[in-house]
């Protein structure tokens, strides 16, 4: 009797904790979900109706960059009285509810753990459409940073050494064990990873003089510049050159990484004349300790597939970089 009264008794405790006031916890069970899928939590008239149309609008707009049409987040919609059980574990959500208040509210590892949840309330339907294309920022900026938070969780189960990428650069980025180096020089670093069915996913690291951007023109003309040059005279291609596609205009925006001011640069690679394109991401970190910039790039080959979650991985792994010193 009294060896059944303690198995009960640790299973409680394994099921509850306290906290400083005493109150309980449940201990969250691990989220579940695909990388860049969304549950959306809502009735069906309102998926049919103006909801449903700016949720579309915002979670579905493309990806930028990408050759092809690919939508930002993949969505499953699900009626209210069926989000439970397995399905609030969702790593990612945004659920609809109807009260008086019009609020968006971003809810934290409420149901599973790591989990980001995206609540919308309103009166009216309305209401809660403009309340989603208002808040269209805050929305996909909230899932997006959850799933950099996942891929990059993931990626870390099994990484790959980057001792010589710190010692030549000052700098670490963690990437698995399926990359390898494809070419290694004191300048120039060229990452590599094969793709089951037809491609290969890459990362180049390599720095260049504050000059070589900051010049006197426009920044983004001096970025494709420097890619076109550097990355055409070393990335290797038959009858060709590694160029930015010149019908396709890169996107600039400023971001950081490792707490250091950067481009970010998204566009799309050609071999001209060898009709041989897909998407990159390029990142130039100022890096004002050595007078440089580094330069992150990620670009990918494969044809006839979806490349989405794929660039989103090279996006994650070149966001990890954490800066040594050299």
């Amino acid at each position: 009797m009294i060896k059944k009264i303690l198995i009960i008794a640790i299973a409680v405790i394994a099921i509850t904790s306290c906290d400083k006031e005493g109150e309980k916890k449940v201990i969250l069970g691990e989220s579940v979900g695909n990388i860049n899928s969304v549950k959306v939590v809502l009735d069906k008239e309102q998926w049919e109706g103006m909801i449903g149309d700016s949720l579309r609008y915002v979670l579905a707009d493309n990806v930028y960059g990408l050759p092809r049409e690919e939508p930002k987040f993949s969505i499953d919609q699900i009626p209210s009285n069926a989000f439970k059980d397995f399905l609030r574990k969702s790593r990612i959500y945004v659920q609809i509810k109807k009260a008086d208040s019009a609020t968006v509210t971003i809810v934290k590892n409420k149901y599973a753990k790591p989990q980001t949840g995206v609540v919308i309330t309103g009166s009216n339907q309305e209401q809660i459409a403009h309340l989603i294309i208002e808040n269209e920022e805050k929305i996909v900026k909230s899932l997006k940073n959850q799933e950099l938070v996942a891929t990059q969780r993931r990626i870390r189960k099994a990484l790959k050494n980057t001792d010589s990428l710190a010692s030549t650069f000052g700098v670490r980025i963690r990437f698995p064990n399926a990359y390898r180096y494809a070419f290694q020089e004191e300048d120039y670093f060229w990452i590599r990873k094969d793709l089951k069915r037809n491609g290969n996913m890459n990362i180049t690291v390599y720095e260049v003089p504050y000059d070589v951007i900051d010049k006197d023109t426009i920044t983004i003309k001096n970025i494709i510049r420097m890619r076109d040059s550097i990355g055409g005279k070393i990335i290797p291609v038959d009858d060709g050159r590694f160029i930015t596609e010149r019908a396709f205009s890169p996107f600039l925006q400023e971001t950081t990484i490792d707490g250091k001011f950067a481009y970010e640069t998204k566009g799309v690679w050609e071999v001209a004349g060898r009709y041989m394109a897909g998407p990159f991401v390029n990142y130039a970190i100022r890096d004002e300790k050595n007078s440089r910039y580094l330069i992150l790039e990620g670009f990918i080959f494969s044809p006839s597939q979806d490349q989405r979650d794929n660039m989103f991985e090279l996006e994650s792994i070149l966001k990890s970089a954490k800066f040594e010193a050299k």
